[in-house]
């Protein structure tokens, strides 16, 4: 029994779980680094992708998602990368092409044991090839890991 949940109460006890599972979202976007006003471009949107997720990044932004073939500066993106989506060094690297400077990438891969996976050494090498780094990593939302990369910052002169 969910505690607060009278027996047979099923509808109140989904609700129970549906908002501490937005919670927990909510708390996982925020702690990649999304924030009021950005612009979010999205990449690898398909049926697997976790909605809660998508939603909780466009509330906190306060706009919608931006699709793959947006062509204006994008303060972040958000890919989601399976295991047979194809080389995931083409994919960073085109996510790269309308991040503003200081933008970051939030790349979201399977859980291991889920289908799509890919291994960690995949995406390092994947990551280090693109000339990116990684900034943080969370468990994003319920099927996925998300790991915040950015580019190495420059020298100033």
């Amino acid at each position: 029994m969910i505690a607060g949940v009278s027996p047979g109460d099923h509808q109140r006890g989904t609700l129970v779980i549906a908002t501490a599972h937005a919670a927990a979202t909510k708390g996982s976007v925020a702690k990649l680094g999304f924030a009021t006003g950005q612009v979010v471009q999205e990449f690898g949107y398909d049926e697997d992708v976790d909605d809660d997720f998508r939603l909780a990044i466009e509330g906190l932004c306060g706009s919608e998602l931006e699709e793959e073939d947006y062509g204006d500066v994008a303060d972040a993106v958000v890919l989601w990368w399976r295991e047979d989506d194809g080389d995931l060094v083409d994919a960073l690297v085109d996510g790269l092409t309308n991040l503003a400077e200081g933008g970051f990438i939030v790349l979201l891969t399977p859980k291991a044991g889920r289908v799509g996976h890919v291994d960690a050494s995949d995406i390092q090498e994947a990551t280090l090839t693109a000339g990116l780094h990684s900034s943080g990593s969370t468990n994003a939302a319920g099927e996925w890991n998300g790991s915040r990369l950015v580019a190495p910052k420059s020298d100033r002169r």
